[in-house]
């Protein structure tokens, strides 16, 4: 147990948004009733007020759909793996799918309730016409390309993503925009879920759909050709238009991830701007209400240090930058600006605790900035209250990262194209401590002054942090042929 004092004092404080938002995806790993209300308990300690719950994708289908069994039957199972994501082995046809699970409607009344008493609202998301495989392995009519054999994905590569901003499927994961069965489909999700979610807003997803498939359809073809539709842009955005009508019919606003705004943004829509805030952006000055959530500041499941003393995960956004996230970007008017969101996508989480670490302490620098006004941030300031946190967590047995005391390691090649280390920390006033002699350093090793050229035959530079005496970082071991590798030396 802990006792903390609280000052007798008068606050006056009110949120600058009133969106002030998580997002938990559910699929990729399940996380069951009972932890989601622990991370709805975590979240309204900071002011959080929105749970966004990604409850579909190619990975799984976590919400009962009573017209519909196939998709808890089939589609909320899958082969159990363990391992580094996207390089799992594809399940054999009649391996057992016994990794998953799902929420009866009766679950998520529960757990509606139990956010509402917390003053929390839930959002919805079912992810079309894209991250469809686990509806599509339930109704394979659904596809352009009817294919009796898909899968639920067990986090086997489906996807190519070549690394400049573009990629395609190997399988078909879409639902087909020119099969009148795929809004009929829809027609009864929605309608079960309009009315298990009292919130106004459905999300329909509309992210990262590969359109190759469609391309090939002679169906899709004859849609184009009948509604005058001059790409696939246009496709989607006629399917996007027709999945807003229907949810629309059950008395619900409808909110997509920016690619909704592909081929023209369908009237009354709202955007969630996930890549940079360029489209979200846009779709404010086009009066369209925004949540910003873009990855580049918001997004608290990529590498928060080093890869090298990470857990693997993809791309980087450190503390300092999910600090300097600000929803209200220059020239736009703020009415249309609802607020801001973190997303927690669970590809690589398999746990809880693997979740808590990637989300604490970044979660806070999310929470400071759609509460308190820009101005009133203060990076030295807001560090000195997340050590505070610090304690808080440890008593509470709550996992974290102290990744914000590691050092950024910066690879460059000098005049005769020898390996120079540079090395810079988020905080200020932290030493960084050094070896190359395969010893772990402590403080009193080297303190980092400047770059530092590689002795002959060291393999590793080892690093440490430290404020004075007490040890805050982590040791890090940095090969040097990753170094090297950085530097383009060979």
């Amino acid at each position: 147990t802990a006792s903390w004092s609280v000052p007798f004092v008068t606050i006056e404080d009110q949120p600058r948004f009133g969106w002030r938002g998580v997002m938990l995806d559910v699929v990729r790993h399940w996380f069951t009733k009972e932890q989601v209300k622990d991370f709805i308990d975590d979240m309204v300690k900071f002011k959080f007020n929105m749970l966004h719950l990604h409850l579909s994708d190619d990975q799984g289908w976590r919400i009962e759909i009573k017209s519909l069994p196939k998709l808890t039957e089939v589609g909320a199972w899958r082969a159990p793996r363990t391992g580094r994501w996207g390089d799992f082995t594809k399940p054999s046809p009649n391996e057992p799918k016994t990794y998953g699970g799902y929420y009866t409607q009766e679950d998520m009344k529960e757990l509606i309730q139990y956010a509402q008493d917390r003053f929390v609202t839930i959002m919805p998301e079912i992810d079309v016409p894209g991250h469809s495989l686990a509806a599509v392995a339930s109704y394979p009519e659904l596809t352009c390309t009817t294919d009796s054999t898909y899968q639920v994905n067990a986090g086997e590569r489906f996807m190519i993503w070549p690394g400049n901003g573009t990629f395609y499927g190997i399988l078909d994961n879409t639902l087909c925009p020119a099969n009148e069965k795929v809004y009929e489909f829809l027609d009864k999700v929605f309608t079960e879920i309009a009315a298990i979610f009292p919130y106004e807003y459905i999300h329909m997803g509309g992210d990262e759909c590969y359109k190759g498939f469609w391309k090939k359809s002679a169906a899709v073809a004859q849609l184009m050709k009948r509604e005058k539709l001059k790409d696939m842009h246009e496709v989607q955005s006629y399917f996007v238009k027709r999945v807003q009508k229907i949810i629309n019919s059950k008395g619900k606003k409808m909110m997509g991830w920016d690619e909704i705004m592909e081929g023209g943004l369908a009237p009354g829509a709202s955007v969630m701007s996930w890549q940079g805030m360029k489209g979200g952006t846009a779709a404010a000055k086009a009066k369209h209400h925004v949540v910003m959530s873009p990855n580049d500041f918001a997004y608290v499941d990529l590498y928060q240090g080093d890869p090298v003393a990470e857990p693997p995960t993809y791309s980087k956004v450190l503390l300092k930058k999910s600090y300097e996230f600000n929803p209200l970007p220059p020239g736009v008017d703020s009415q249309y600006i609802l607020g801001g969101q973190a997303n927690l996508w669970a590809e690589r989480l398999h746990t809880v605790r693997h979740m808590q670490y990637m989300m604490w302490p970044r979660t806070l620098a999310i929470a400071e900035s759609v509460w308190s006004p820009a101005y009133k941030k203060d990076w030295p300031d807001f560090v000195r209250r997340v050590e505070n946190q610090f304690e808080r967590f440890d008593m509470a047995e709550t996992n974290y990262s102290r990744s914000m005391y590691d050092p950024a390691f910066i690879a460059k090649k000098d005049s005769k194209g020898n390996l120079l280390i540079e090395m810079t920390t988020q905080i200020d006033g932290l030493n960084i401590h050094y070896s190359f002699d395969e010893f772990p350093p402590d403080r009193f090793y080297p303190i980092y002054s400047e770059a530092l050229s590689v002795p002959k035959d060291a393999a590793n530079l080892k690093v440490i942090t430290y404020r004075g005496k007490e040890q805050v970082g982590k040791p890090i071991s940095m090969p040097i042929a990753e170094l090297k590798k950085r530097a383009k030396i060979n």
